[in-house]
């Protein structure tokens, strides 16, 4: 099938994944890892997805500089032009305004589909077609288009969008009402008991003079530096202009930067099986379970336990006896043993380690 050339994809994957410490690594974080022991990494997967519905050559991946060099070695086929360097993290909102000028110098009226480089999609045919009806809501409206999953739970870290059912503006698209990124728990669990709200999947679509105008409006101080960017793309000032922007650009996501203040947002309703994979817990949801819950990556075997969460370092056999609902990671370097329902403290084990110059090497 002839793909369109006025389409564009950006691959947003500069995150260090550390929640799934100590399998993601600051050195190769979870995107350039295969989680789910399929053969191929989250970015690979991602790539591949994408490459459906936009032209090879027509897909940007934004990065840390750090990673650059396994982005090549993932993504032989992805042009070196098409990768995108980013000096330090600054959230999604510089990433995307980062990549959306680098794709108006090509395409000023550029199609545009931005997605995380680590994410779990299940049934790929209703993904495209929903990428497909999003693609088409773009090109005939002013609009920024989101991916919305119904929610399984009250789960404080994702953002909610409540929709307006009535009057669709193609079928299962749907303008926002509201947007609201990672409330408290009370106000996520009266959103999911309401009906009304479906989870963020952090995929956005947009024109590219739609996503520039709103950055403009919502975030001008950011948009100035990245204009900067824009006037120095293909000459030898380019680089520099990428690290002074990066440098003086604040941390924001584009969730809260832009999407819970713009107007012209639209959510489609998707049902294609979808997962953040942010976390242990959330792969274990994923990945084959034995007749007690027990989900195991690498080699274990399991007595009298339930619900546990195990992936083994290579050669090397975990057993687990009479325990419940534990997450145990074994590396060469590292044990993990947390339980399940305390794997957000993974973060701060990981920030902790950070602060002493002994034990970074672990991170």
């Amino acid at each position: 099938m002839q793909l369109d050339s006025d389409v564009f994809g950006i691959i947003m994957a500069g995150g260090i994944g550390s929640r799934f410490w100590p399998v993601s690594r600051v050195s190769c974080p979870k995107q350039f890892l295969d989680l789910l022991g399929t053969g191929s990494t989250l970015i690979q997967d991602t790539y591949r997805r994408l490459s459906e519905v936009v032209p090879a050559e027509n897909i940007l991946v934004v990065t840390h500089q750090q990673y650059v060099g396994l982005v090549r070695e993932q993504l032989p086929e992805l042009e070196a032009a098409n990768i995108l360097a980013e000096p330090m993290g600054r959230n999604t909102a510089p990433c995307i305004a980062l990549g959306t000028q680098y794709i108006a110098a090509r395409n000023p009226n550029a199609r545009i589909i931005a997605t995380p480089a680590d994410h779990l999609i299940v049934n790929e045919r209703l993904f495209w077609r929903d990428l497909r009806t999003g693609l088409s809501v773009i090109g005939q409206q002013d609009a920024i288009v989101t991916l919305g999953i119904h929610p399984t739970r009250a789960d404080t870290g994702y953002g909610y969008i409540q929709y307006l059912e009535d009057n669709p503006i193609e079928t299962g698209c749907y303008r926002v009402k509201t947007f609201t990124e990672k409330p408290t728990l009370e106000v996520a669990k009266s959103f999911v008991s309401s009906g009304e709200f479906l989870w963020n999947s952090g995929l956005f679509l947009f024109r590219a003079p739609i996503m520039l105008q709103a950055i403009a409006e919502y975030l001008p101080e950011v948009h100035e530096l990245f204009v900067g960017v824009a006037s120095a793309i293909g000459t030898p000032g380019e680089a520099e202009a990428v690290q002074q922007a990066y440098v003086a650009s604040k941390n924001v996501s584009i969730d809260i930067g832009v999407m819970e203040k713009a107007s012209n947002v639209f959510v489609i309703r998707s049902t294609f099986g979808w997962s953040d994979l942010g976390t242990w817990a959330s792969l274990h949801k994923q990945l084959d379970r034995d007749t007690n819950g027990n989900a195991v990556l690498g080699s274990a075997r399991f007595y009298e336990a339930k619900g546990n969460m195990v992936r083994s370092a290579e050669g090397k056999l975990v057993v687990i006896k009479g325990l419940k609902n534990l997450i145990v990671v074994d590396m060469d370097d590292v044990l993990l043993i947390c339980k399940r329902s305390e794997e957000q403290g993974i973060r701060e084990v990981t920030t902790d380690l950070r602060t002493a110059d002994e034990t970074q090497r672990f991170l």
